[in-house]
This record gives structure tokens, C-alpha cells and sequence, in this order.
């Protein structure tokens, strides 16, 4: 981690100097009714020079568990660092979010179009500010996202392989998992990695919904992380994991053999034996019922909670290798 001088942050036209808060507003663009859209980013610095780290969640508009977990860390002060600026943006798809959709309105997905373009598309020009006015600033992301259409994510953090700095971070933050994955093309994550700006991931609960447990899990992880860089307050307790943080090297999806409808019968995060029943499809009229069974011994780490399932659909998300 780098540590800043101690003088003026400028971001979007606005100073903030050393001990100050500061909302700032990133422009965005109107709505079709010429209504303003303005994306609040909250910047709060301590008088001590420091890192700077910047939290972020809802890059997709749907994900509601992300957005919570930021607006903790900013209602309970979390986020006024000891030392260094931290920097929250707890709703960068602010179009998706007003309208409860996890794209833009252009109907592209953001974290599929960075680094953007300052001539491209909404989604794309909302990428580029990101990119070029905000991260330039900072020496940290974390990255909030839940699972989708129906699927439940035990929390975790996802990043690159055998990336020494993140592996440190991740120890720290203490998520009941990590798991490794590629970087994806155009996404924020990677673009990140490219300018050499570390990020770690944090994915958990699903769409549409916030859960407590996921919530803890993320805030409790972000308390952990800053006292590990000395920027968290002293007034601030901080708990332990209640197991250490599993590392997954490889998984796979395990999916339906036959359409119809679904309930899962294990707890997610769950270590389970090759032949465990995981849950059951049945038909409408009590004459089928099959029972899904473990491929493998793993960690549960993703469940798929919608009641109707079909032929191929991802049911479970499985460990497959942990790391030695």
C-alpha cells in the first residue's frame, strides 16, 4: 500500500483536503424527463496521510445485498478512517437501480464494457469517468456484488490465483471463502488489475435480496481489512471469523438432469460427501421425484433457490480442489 501526502484530493472538480467529507457528485446524465442523475461518491480523510481505499457495490442495479453493505460502513461511521481517505460509491449503476434491472438502460451489462469510452454508449462513458477520475486516486478497491437470477452465494472473495498481495488482503478480510477465478474480460475487476490497482471481489446472497448473514459477513470483513491496515478507529470492535477462510481452486456447477420443481435440502456453505442428497426435483402431480446427489465431496458455495428448475439449469456450485 502506498501512502499519499498529505495534501488536496481532488475528484471531479472538488478538493477535499486532509480531515475533511465530503460528498461529491459524479454526473452522470439525465433522465429522458431532463431529470438530473447524479451518483453520490462519499469521500471521508483523515488528517494522517494513509492508503486509499475505495468500496464499491452496484455495478449491476439488481444487486441490493452489495449497496447495503456500503451504506453500513457509511451510517456507522466505519467508513471515517484513522489514517489515508476512504472513498464509498455504494450505487454506481444508479439507472439500474431506479428501475430494479441489472443493466443500463442502453441494455448493456457495465461490468462488461470497461474501460469504457469517453464517445461510447451510456454504460460505457459511466465506465470511463470511473476509470480515469476515480481510480487513478486510490490504491485499493473493494468490489461488492450478490448472485443472480435465483442464486444464493455463501460469501466470498474472488480474485486471480496465487496473487500474494490479495491472498494477505483476503486473510485478513476473513470471508468464509475465497475463490480463485479468472479475470473476465472488460470487466471492472480486470481493468483494475491491468492499471495495477489491487481489488478484491466479495460476492454473496442473491438478487432483489438482502440478507443479514451476508451483510454481517461483509461488513465484519471490511472492519477486519482496515484494521489490518491500521485505518480503522479505535472505537470499533472487531470479531473474529468464526472458522478460517477456505480456498477454493477449482468448482463446477452441477446441474438438472430433468426440468420441474426444486427445493435444496443442505445449508449453503455446507461440506458434503459424494452421494449426499443436495435437494429434490418434483413434478406438479406427485408422481416423480428425483433426488439430486453430491458428484463430489466440496463446499456448497452457490445454491439455486428458484422453485422451478429446467433440463441443464445450474443448481449447485461446487468445490472441486481446495488449495493445499
Amino acid at each position: 500500500m502506498t501512502q499519499v501526502n498529505n495534501n488536496g484530493l481532488t475528484i471531479f472538480g472538488e478538493t477535499v483536503a486532509p480531515g475533511e467529507s465530503k460528498e461529491v457528485n459524479f454526473d452522470v446524465a439525465n433522465l429522458h424527463t431532463s431529470t438530473p442523475v447524479n451518483i453520490p461518491v462519499i469521500i471521508e480523510r483523515s488528517k494522517k496521510p494513509g492508503p486509499t481505499l475505495l468500496f464499491t457495490a452496484g455495478i449491476h442495479g439488481d444487486e441490493v445485498n452489495g449497496v447495503e453493505i456500503v451504506r453500513q460502513l457509511i451510517s456507522k461511521g466505519i467508513n471515517k478512517p484513522k489514517c489515508g481517505t476512504i472513498i464509498c460509491m455504494p450505487v454506481i449503476n444508479i439507472f439500474g437501480f431506479i428501475n430494479l434491472k441489472r443493466e443500463f438502460p442502453d441494455g448493456r451489462d457495465l461490468n462488461r464494457v470497461f474501460p469504457g469510452s469517453p464517445s461510447g454508449s451510456l454504460a460505457g462513458r459511466v465506465a470511463h469517468k470511473l476509470i480515469n477520475e476515480i481510480i487513478p486516486h486510490v490504491d485499493m478497491i473493494i468490489d461488492f456484488h450478490t448472485g443472480g437470477s435465483g442464486r444464493f452465494n455463501a460469501p466470498q472473495l474472488r480474485y486471480t490465483r496465487e496473487n500474494k498481495e490479495l491472498n494477505n488482503l483476503a486473510k485478513a478480510f476473513g470471508a468464509p471463502f475465497v475463490l480463485y477465478s479468472k479475470n473476465l474480460s472488460k470487466s471492472f475487476r480486470t481493468t483494475c488489475y491491468k492499471l495495477g490497482k489491487p481489488l478484491l471481489l466479495f460476492e454473496g446472497g442473491k438478487s432483489f435480496h438482502i440478507d443479514d448473514a451476508v451483510t454481517n459477513s461483509g461488513v465484519n470483513g471490511s472492519k477486519r481489512l482496515l484494521k489490518h491496515l491500521g485505518m480503522l478507529q479505535s472505537t470499533f470492535k472487531v470479531s473474529k471469523p468464526k472458522r478460517d477462510t477456505v480456498f477454493i481452486n477449482d468448482s463446477k456447477w452441477q446441474r438438472a438432469k430433468y426440468s420441474g420443481m426444486f427445493k435444496a435440502s443442505i445449508p449453503i456453505g455446507s461440506f458434503v460427501l459424494k452421494g449426499d442428497v443436495l435437494g429434490n426435483i418434483t413434478d406438479p402431480y406427485g408422481k416423480f421425484n428425483y433426488a439430486v446427489k453430491a458428484s463430489n465431496n466440496g463446499y456448497i458455495i452457490n445454491v439455486n433457490e428458484s422453485p422451478i428448475v429446467y433440463q441443464g439449469d445450474a443448481l449447485f456450485h461446487i468445490s472441486t480442489k481446495l488449495k493445499g
